[in-house]
């Protein structure tokens, strides 16, 4: 009987570890395959024809094609209009299909909205664990805006996509000449600092993996930093969650969540020192928009107006994507920021980073 019970005892402890394993293990790359071309104002690019679930929520005119960036890493890009470039920046763990709505109410005879999703999320190709670092996806995302060939731009972003824009930017200085900028964070944490409780839990070993990866959390929580849940109906988690769910490869939400900076030692934190001193000397037209309950972000306005001291703020009762709640409010900051730009307002003038 005891040596029945210890073979038993055994047998799901090896099972235990087997499983801690397979879902820690780093995970590989997959690369995205297109079909035909696509021709922009930039030049011609791998097409890349978007599932029936997805082309349900843009237009024909949007075109959608994929960019190389380095060898087996290609960034799919979502575009749409024509006129003055403006470089939307999503984050965690959404996609370019993020900025659909607040395209809607831009007039897309003037503006050309130029959509790129993160290595690991969405269409673009998705990459190992240990590849998910803050100065890989600033380099990624540097290399397409690169080979779009594009020599200046409104920078709009938000979450994760507020640093990474950011710091895709700077290593172009002169590139951006307006912002719009939502709720994320630009700043350097000399304190160990708790983030909030669903980072601390998916920051812990194995937990993260089996909430994140195994028990899909981060998708199906989409909701819950929305002021209105419905803003995140089933039909749009899927949108975001089918490409990384059904890639072989769904590694980087949790990833991308383990990168955001908790402290001084993190990993992360040089990357964002160097970006703070880069984004207080940029000399162009600034806007602040922000969801006040989005319940991680909404007190931090402080802290980006740290960075942008003269930049006007709007605020709105919206959460953490606000994209999906108030794409119109967000659209009239850019026009406004357009208008100043074209009236000659000031631009930037630094060094980029080493």
């Amino acid at each position: 009987m005891v040596e029945a019970v210890l073979i038993g005892m055994g047998a799901l402890a090896a099972a235990a570890a087997a499983g801690a394993f397979a879902i820690t293990r780093d995970g590989s790359i997959v690369t995205p395959r297109g079909a035909g071309k696509v021709s922009t104002a930039s030049g011609i690019f791998e097409g890349f024809p978007l599932p029936d679930y997805a082309q349900k929520f843009v237009s024909d005119d949007y075109k959608s094609y994929l960019i190389e960036v380095e060898p087996g890493i290609k960034v799919h890009i979502l575009e749409v209009g024509g006129g003055y470039p403006v470089f939307m920046q999503h984050g965690n763990p959404t996609s370019g299909f993020l900025y659909r709505k607040v395209a809607e109410h831009l007039p897309l005879d003037q503006v050309r909205l130029i959509m790129p999703t993160l290595v690991g999320l969405g269409y673009s190709s998705k990459v190992p664990v240990s590849m998910h670092t803050a100065a890989n996806h600033n380099r990624w995302i540097n290399a397409a805006l690169g080979q779009l060939g594009l020599e200046q731009v409104i920078y709009v972003g938000q979450d994760w996509g507020g640093p990474i824009g950011v710091g895709a930017l700077a290593l172009s200085p002169g590139l951006v000449r307006g912002i719009v900028i939502m709720n994320t964070a630009i700043r350097v944490t000399e304190v160990k600092t708790r983030l909030s409780r669903i980072h601390d839990l998916m920051k812990t070993p194995i937990v993260g993996e089996f909430l994140g990866n195994v028990r899909n959390m981060i998708f199906r929580g989409l909701h819950r930093p929305q002021h209105d849940p419905a803003s995140m109906p089933q039909a749009v988690k899927d949108l975001y969650a089918r490409p990384v769910r059904e890639s072989g490869n769904h590694k980087a939400p949790l990833a991308m969540m383990r990168m955001v900076p908790d402290g001084p030692d993190h990993p992360s934190t040089p990357v964002m020192r160097e970006l703070v001193p880069y984004v207080r000397s940029l000399d162009v037209p600034v806007e602040i928009v922000w969801g006040t309950n989005d319940p991680i972000l909404g007190h931090a306005v402080p802290a980006m107006l740290e960075n942008f001291p003269q930049a006007p703020v709007t605020e709105t009762p919206a959460g953490h994507f606000l994209q999906e709640e108030v794409p119109e409010v967000i659209a009239e900051a850019v026009l406004r920021v357009l208008g100043a730009v074209r009236q000659g307002g000031p631009r930037a003038s630094v060094a980029a980073i080493p």
